[in-house]
């Protein structure tokens, strides 16, 4: 595992993050081609190689990593007609970096342990910027001896890794993360709204926050957009929001965890996706619940 051949799928805004600081650091990459990808000339400017399918791109490698969109998009990279289960190597490694629902997690990775293959799930957290800069956060879940093969590899696009148990807890971690930070940015939002329909300045408004009980990430987040409408800070689509909530809440009735207020956050997001567009980013939250338009940005 000292100079695996590692092939991704999914280079999106996360993904090309992944696939950069690999490709800086040396590791033979192939990436799948496909429509949802950014821009690959930077990456094949290092010298990362590009695969037409999955089955071509599963068959040559040691390490296979996923940053797709969800759970159905996993099952069908991996158990699809045409997947990369059956092209796989006995012995490989399958690092799924999405945001998944547990439970098919879990299935996924029986299928891989009944085909040979190795699985963990270790989804990220922060922001595409930390993601270009190599400082991403990952939750891992599985075996803890795969683990440290793969750690001097995983090193090279995360900061921190934190080992968070068995197979599926890395995604549960994740959902607890996501639950966490986007229910937070929403109440803010809505907060901020109701300012400004009652005329407290933005400014104000953060500064108070700022200097008080709503400090933290999610304000600081939030700020570029409250003070000049620069939704920047917080590049994460609407869209992909909801899902996360959506994963959430099916996880907690799963295991009939109490859930009214994760309900409430993503009933607020389906009104915003349907106000405002799955491609929204999150901070435009603020502009999507005001009754007053939003001043112009400065």
């Amino acid at each position: 595992m000292t100079t695996p051949r590692i092939s991704l799928v999914g280079v999106g805004l996360m993904g090309h993050g992944i696939a950069l600081n690999l490709a800086r650091k040396g590791h033979a990459l192939t990436v799948l081609e496909h429509p949802g990808n950014q821009p690959l000339d930077e990456l094949q400017a290092l010298g990362v190689a590009t695969a037409a399918d999955v089955r071509q791109l599963a068959c040559q490698c040691d390490v296979l990593i996923l940053c797709v969109t969800g759970s159905p998009q996993v099952e069908a990279v991996l158990l699809g007609k045409a997947g990369a289960l059956a092209a796989l190597q006995p012995g490989a490694v399958v690092i799924d970096c999405s945001t998944a629902i547990p439970s098919s997690t879990e299935r996924v990775a029986a299928a891989c342990r009944e085909a040979g293959v190795h699985f963990l799930d270790a989804p990220m957290t922060r922001t595409p910027r930390e993601a270009r800069e190599g400082r991403l956060n990952l939750l891992v879940g599985g075996d803890e001896a795969v683990l440290a093969r793969c750690l001097p590899m995983l090193q090279a696009f995360a900061e921190n890794v934190t080992h968070t148990g068995p197979v599926g807890t890395g995604h549960r971690m994740k959902l607890l993360h996501n639950y966490v930070s986007l229910g937070s940015v929403a109440l803010i939002a809505e907060a901020a709204a109701c300012a400004l329909d009652a005329q407290v300045a933005p400014e104000v408004f953060v500064d108070v926050l700022a200097k008080g009980g709503g400090a933290g990430v999610a304000l600081e987040r939030l700020r570029p957009y409250l003070v000049a409408h620069d939704a920047s800070a917080l590049r994460f689509a609407m869209g992909n929001a909801l899902k996360d909530l959506g994963y959430y809440t099916t996880m907690a009735h799963d295991s009939q965890a109490a859930s009214r207020i994760a309900e409430a956050v993503h009933d607020t997001l389906v009104a915003a996706v349907e106000q405002g567009g799955a491609d929204a980013l999150v901070p435009e939250l603020v502009r999507l619940l005001a009754r007053r338009t939003a001043p112009p940005a400065v």
